[in-house]
């Protein structure tokens, strides 16, 4: 393919002058360049003068440039020319800007050079998340031209801001170089590169640690956790990806913080690659963050441009293609091929190379998501134990034996009025089977060693991520970056800051230092409050909601004459009931995210940092109970809150609330568990995130009149920074975090209802970590690579819920299953020390006489024979008794059997939990080892930095002294002696 050069504005610090006049500038930059003084934010003297040679290192094929002794485009061209590189092939794209370009109105009537394909233009339209017009079509109509007079004078304005900030960003050192005349129409690209003074600067303010030349040998532990570690490691050598590290794993170079006063400490024998790309990424969106525009009345920052539309987006670039004629070596397709794949599910995540590549924070989030994988491995081993146990003794269980066997003739009340009528209790067999899998002498274990779970599950994240801060260099990382960072305010805060400035100015009341206070945000978090309580009552309401449609759909269908109907009418009912729940909780998932952005916007933070963790609380609360109120109300409160035949407790007029089935309603809530768990996993985290990327990608085919050979003709001509514009941008972590987070309240919260709950979740979590890293490589922008050392608040949450699960399951096993009834029926009141009888004595009588009127069946002959007596689930005292119908003694002996239960569980599991935390230190001995011997090493080498240049001074000292002879006397005192003229 022959390469053509394209017009660029290549502008740098050093040169800024000559280029302006021979760069291809419109007249209107060149005005606002040449005659306007821009003012920076940053003070001159954060900005140290770098001397001549260093300048020349970066600059010497500029100069080359200017002499015609560049490389020749034709040895840059496939690859230079379309990947990440400035025009002349040399200089690397560390950032891009993107922008609206306006064109002329005679330049829209012109036809373009892809007129006659439009297949950009769809490509552009349906991929792009961020609305850019299209260039305008020629009207007629006055107004319509006067619309257009004003977008023009709208674009001036963000283009003169444009110019500003760019001058801004050359004044800081940074080289800039402009495409306007981009495959995608419509949109301009500012390229940003990062000189090496610049990039050796910003990391002495940052405080980057980097590798110096001293390396050191990394010692494994003699204890036998550690030889376990290491026998584990070796056994499972087949499961690590196939990832080439420079170095060996028993090496480790010691890092200190970047100085430009000790660069000879460091290697600098290839400085192309002593910063990498996330490196040089993040180097470069430091400075766009620290610098300003302040042409306008309060200062624009790099968000509030964007927030303007003055550049429509920002990102990084990848560091090259997957797949293609020009896919060479690099760190994306090794990604791809060793994580992204579904053909490595079984095989470790490279977590090394994920934190390389997109850095520390997105790193820390995969890491944490493997150990959680991992741990659930004997989760689901334990849950499928107790489930296989379930169905093997089914049928030695005697109160399901009981319930199917024909031969007790027991008649039960009507579940509702009039349209139920009487029905026998072997018709609920199944139930009651299908509810021993779940409700077993095992559950009890499974939720003692689930609560000991997330407890271990917890331990061996702290210790993962320690052995990762170790290896990563984050040790010394904390609190002097955070205060460093507590300058970067958000511009939502600075604009309400200099509004509230403003009003001061008027007022003539001035604060030495204006900030937003509690009084000033009182508003906003009145709204917060409002707001969040109306969406928690919307929540309940809506699940009030189903329950009547769960009480008017059963009678319904009592009522109907169809036998197919009548067959079985509770499955029905629960099968829907959980599908209605599933789909609103999906929907109300997406509004509550929208509205808690809104809520923590309307709060004004002032730092990023603030704006998640509030955004995170917000969202985790509404999700949270979106997610788990109807099955509280499964768990906790249907069932208890109906009455007694004859005096039934009516809501909203006749609806009666409803009951439990005889064998409780733990089965009920193992299918809402089950229904939403698999449909929260399969529709909400796996079709949405793999079906609509590939809906879209179909129906973009199908408007394309290329066929695929083209596509791909056309897509290899693309540049390597107008790929990236093509692909989504990247929205953070926290949606990926809470879909984990709510699957973890659905494994521990009530998995004594649900034992198959952790397997489900391995399951799709195995899906999920391929579905994530294909997204990441292949479907969105490359992130900015953030530093972290933990996984912040989510731990905290994490931590929370494992602690409420030990209560909720307490409560569970105690209140919603028959554990306890059981326990107290066969060691006081059993006859023979079984559960013999145990049915029976859970039902209390009714003489269906004192049916109150309107409410007895319609068909009382429905059995075929008149029913005087009929039963129903509770502890009350008989018709014949004096205190009919009052809740008998063996309720008052269950309830106090049941909180006993809850207060012992409760004590016992925590106590556990404690013991192993304490048991379990967080950091690993050889880890504190390593980080100990880490030190020593660095004074070591300062201590042999000082001693050499003590040396070097003695020995220039003795050097400019001038050596006497035996026989030569000492020179006699001169004005200037020679020796001191020579050596000075």
């Amino acid at each position: 393919m022959e390469c053509q050069g394209k017009r660029t504005d290549s502008l740098d610090q050093n040169d800024s002058a000559l280029e302006l006049d021979s760069s291809p500038l419109s007249s209107c930059e060149h005005s606002s360049s040449l005659q306007q003084t821009h003012p920076t934010v940053m003070k001159s003297a954060d900005y140290e003068p770098v001397s001549s040679e260093e300048r020349n290192l970066d600059v010497d094929f500029v100069t080359m440039a200017r002499n015609n002794e560049s490389v020749p485009m034709k040895d840059l061209c496939p690859d230079t020319v379309l990947g990440p590189y400035f025009s002349d092939g040399m200089r690397r794209v560390d950032y891009v800007l993107t922008y609206h370009i306006q064109k002329s109105g005679s330049t829209r009537r012109r036809s373009s050079r892809f007129g006659d394909n439009n297949f950009i233009q769809r490509l552009w339209r349906s991929l792009s998340t961020r609305s850019s017009r299209a260039p305008l079509q020629p009207k007629e109509d006055p107004e319509v031209a006067a619309q257009e007079h004003q977008t023009d004078y709208h674009e001036d304005d963000k283009r003169f801001k444009r110019d500003e900030f760019e001058e801004n960003l050359r004044k800081t050192g940074l080289e800039l170089e402009k495409d306007e005349e981009s495959t995608i129409p419509g949109i301009g690209f500012l390229k940003i590169h990062a000189p090496w003074n610049v990039l050796c600067r910003e990391a002495e303010f940052m405080k980057l640690k980097m590798p110096t030349k001293k390396v050191y040998e990394v010692k494994q532990g003699s204890n036998v956790v550690e030889k376990i570690r290491m026998f584990i490691h070796k056994v499972t050598a087949p499961l690590h990806p196939k990832v080439n590290t420079s170095r060996s794993q028993c090496e480790k170079p010691l890092c200190h913080a970047f100085s430009r006063e000790k660069q000879h400490l460091f290697d600098l024998s290839d400085k192309n690659k002593f910063f990498d790309s996330k490196t040089r990424s993040s180097i470069v969106y430091e400075v766009l963050k620290r610098t300003k525009c302040m042409k306008p009345k309060y200062p624009l920052g790099l968000t509030s441009l964007l927030a303007n539309g003055v550049y429509t987006s920002a990102y990084p670039l990848h560091d090259g293609d997957i797949v293609g004629v020009n896919a060479e070596p690099n760190d994306r397709k090794l990604l791809y091929e060793q994580w992204a794949s579904y053909s490595v599910f079984y095989k470790y995540q490279p977590i090394g190379l994920i934190r390389k590549y997109f850095g520390e924070k997105v790193g820390l989030y995969f890491a944490w998501l493997g150990v959680y994988t991992q741990m659930l491995i004997p989760a689901a081993i334990i849950g499928v134990i107790v489930f296989l146990y379930g169905c093997a003794t089914v049928d030695d269980n005697i109160p399901s034996m009981e319930i199917c066997d024909p031969r007790n003739n027991i008649t039960m009340c009507p579940l509702c009025d009039q349209a139920c009528s009487y029905w026998k209790l072997v018709t609920a067999c199944g139930t009651a089977r299908a509810s021993h899998l779940f409700d077993n002498a095992a559950t009890v274990f499974f939720s003692v060693f689930m609560a000991l779970w997330a407890v271990l599950f917890m331990e061996h994240w702290k210790r993962r991520q320690m052995r990762l801060n170790y290896v990563w260099d984050l040790t010394g990382f904390g609190e002097e970056e955070e205060e460093e960072h507590k300058d970067h305010n958000r511009a939502e805060y600075e604009f309400r800051v200099m509004q509230k400035k403003l009003k001061q100015e008027h007022s003539g009341l001035m604060d030495e230092k204006v900030k937003l206070t509690c009084t000033d945000r009182l508003p906003a978090y009145m709204t917060t409050v409002v707001m969040m309580g109306f969406m928690i009552t919307v929540t309940f309401v809506i699940v009030f909601g189903v329950i009547l449609y769960r009480i008017s759909i059963k009678a319904a269908l009592h009522m109907s004459s169809h036998p197919v109907v009548r067959y079985n009418i509770r499955a029905t009912v629960k099968t829907t009931a959980a599908i209605i729940n599933l789909i609103i909780i999906i929907v109300l998932d997406e509004i509550y995210g929208a509205i808690a952005r809104w809520l923590t916007r309307l709060e004004v933070p002032k730092t990023d940092k603030s704006f998640e963790e509030r955004l995170i609380f917000k969202t985790f609360i509404l999700k949270f109970v979106n997610a788990f109120t109807p099955i509280v109300y499964l768990a906790f409160f249907r069932g208890r809150l109906v009455g007694r035949p004859g005096n039934y407790l009516y809501v909203v007029g006749s609806y009666r609330m409803e009951e439990c089935a005889h064998a409780g309603c733990l089965m009920e809530l193992c299918i809402q568990l089950c229904i939403t768990m698999l449909g929260k996993q399969l529709i909400q985290n796996n079709l949405f995130e793999i079906g609509i990327p590939k809906l879209k990608k179909m129906l973009r085919k199908r408007k394309s009149e290329l066929d695929s050979i083209q596509e791909q003709v056309l897509h290899n001509t693309l540049k390597r920074y107008e790929k990236d514009q093509l692909l989504g941008p990247f929205v953070g972590l926290n949606p990926e975090y809470m879909e984990m987070i709510i699957q973890f309240g659905m494994v521990t919260l009530f998995v004594a209802s649900f034992p198959l709950a952790p397997l489900f979740a391995l399951l799709n979590n195995i899906i999920e970590i391929r579905l994530d890293a294909k997204k990441f490589v292949t479907e969105l922008r490359r992130p900015i690579a953030a530093k972290a050392k933990d996984i912040g608040i989510w731990y905290n949450l994490l931590r929370g819920l494992s602690k409420v699960a030990v209560i909720v399951n307490a409560f569970v096993i105690a209140f919603t299953s028959d554990f306890i009834p059981r326990l107290v029926y066969q060691y006081m009141y059993s006859p023979d020390g079984t559960l013999h009888g145990f049915v029976n004595h859970t039902l209390s009588y009714f003489n269906v006489t004192d049916f109150d009127p309107g409410t007895e069946p319609l068909q009382p002959m429905h059995l075929g024979y008149k029913v005087s007596v009929c039963r129903y689930k509770d502890y009350r005292d008989p018709p014949w008794s004096s205190t009919k119908y009052e809740l008998s003694k063996e309720f008052w002996a269950i309830l106090a059997a049941r909180l006993a239960f809850v207060i012992v569980f409760q004590n016992v599991v925590m106590l556990m939990s404690d013991f192993v935390d304490w048991l379990i230190p967080d950091i690993p001995k050889d880890i504190s080892l390593q980080i100990h011997k880490e030190k020593i090493l660095m004074v070591e080498l300062f201590m042999k930095e000082e001693q050499g240049k003590r040396f070097a001074a003695r020995d220039n000292q003795d050097n400019c002294t001038i050596p006497l002879s035996a026989n030569q006397s000492p020179p006699q005192p001169r004005s200037r002696p020679v020796s001191q003229a020579n050596c000075s």
